[in-house]
């Protein structure tokens, strides 16, 4: 059996723990590293260590930002009415390209996921009630994904808002109509099918 020196092996092994990422294409990332030239894989190396250490999470919606809070939450001509909850921050990304959405955000970084052990204490929940209780929102948009995870964490949020949140009862919580077939992701759908999931949303 071929066996690789061990500095490629740590890179491709690396490589594999990456989500998307399978056996053949963590090889070859590997192996066009090893050609690439010092320079290259220094700055390469560089960029992972500022990742870590240039960004942070806002402490109001929890977006990846270099600045506290981030950019879009210290935005005062922003919509202050229309609070949009995403499961990652990426999810921001594709619906700031969109353009049409002026309101603000909460990134839960995640789902209810019982099956992986993730609860509501798992996620940033606790804060969106908090926001909902001290904020003038009267529109919560649910863009989560459309799979059981995300239906759970739905209606989970829409539970807690109509039983046990007394100030934030007053607050219409939509969810993303049409443009979205079950089972997809929002990361990978493109700004027209977000467009008209948007606008297409519709009361729980």
């Amino acid at each position: 059996m071929a066996k690789l020196p061990k500095p490629l092996q740590n890179v491709i092994d690396a490589f594999e723990r990456l989500p998307g990422i399978g056996s053949k294409s963590a090889q070859r990332l590997g192996f066009y590293l090893v050609n690439v030239p010092e320079y290259e894989l220094t700055k390469f190396a560089d960029a992972l260590v500022e990742l870590k250490r240039g960004t942070l999470k806002c402490s109001s919606c929890f977006n990846i930002s270099e600045t506290e809070p981030c950019y879009i939450c210290s935005n005062r001509s922003r919509e202050q009415e229309t609070l949009l909850v995403v499961e990652q921050p990426i999810d921001v990304l594709n619906f700031e390209k969109m353009g049409r959405y002026r309101g603000y955000y909460h990134i839960l970084h995640g789902r209810i996921d019982p099956l992986n052990n993730i609860g509501p204490d798992d996620i940033y929940l606790s804060q969106l009630f908090k926001r909902l209780s001290n904020n003038k929102v009267t529109e919560l948009i649910l863009a989560l994904n459309p799979d059981m995870e995300g239906e759970a964490t739905a209606m989970y949020i829409t539970k807690k808002i109509r039983e046990e949140l007394k100030d934030a009862k007053h607050i219409k919580v939509t969810r993303l109509a049409h443009g979205l077939p079950v089972g997809a992701s929002i990361e990978f759908a493109d700004e027209i099918t977000l467009g008209r999931a948007l606008e297409g949303r519709r009361e729980l």
